[in-house]
């Protein structure tokens, strides 16, 4: 692997990170209440799944229904 010097380093860091397209406010917000939405809806089905499964662990074993 060939030796870098830390100011090549530097310089190519700079230069790859303006090739980054960076997302605006507006997109930030939109993603994060996008992630938000669907965190709830995954807890919500993992819930419904949850309680479906006891029910059924509960009846095949004789607990009560």
């Amino acid at each position: 692997m060939a030796k870098v010097s830390p100011g090549q380093f530097i310089r190519e860091v700079r230069q790859e990170v303006s090739k980054v397209t960076w997302p605006t406010r507006k997109e930030t917000t939109v993603t994060t209440i996008m992630v938000f939405i669907f965190v709830f809806l995954a807890a919500i089905f993992f819930f419904v799944v949850d309680q479906a499964l006891s029910w059924v662990v509960r009846l095949v074993l004789g607990f009560g229904g």
